[in-house]
């Protein structure tokens, strides 16, 4: 979807771009009981950084998407999972 639309707008110079986190933990991931603090160890463990990603680990991508170093970037899905998966 994130390229097709890209192609789609790109002619109106509109970027079109998608952040894909990994598992964040939040408020409301700790307080949910389908994410038991086992089930997080295990996927902090299956990352190349053993920790849990926190809503500030998206800050730096989110503020370069938004800014003008990224006005030639379109069409892209930048994985931010602190090395869970590799693309």
């Amino acid at each position: 979807m994130t390229r097709s639309l890209a192609r789609e707008v790109g002619n109106d110079g509109i970027c079109v771009n998608t952040i894909v986190p990994g598992l964040t933990v939040t408020d409301g991931v700790i307080g949910n009981p389908l994410y038991p603090e086992a089930s997080l160890k295990m996927v902090a463990s299956g990352r190349c950084f053993k920790r849990d990603e926190v809503p500030e680990d998206l800050t730096g991508t989110i503020v370069y998407l938004a800014s003008d170093d990224s006005d030639f970037v379109t069409g892209q899905s930048i994985v931010v999972d602190g090395g869970s998966v590799f693309n």
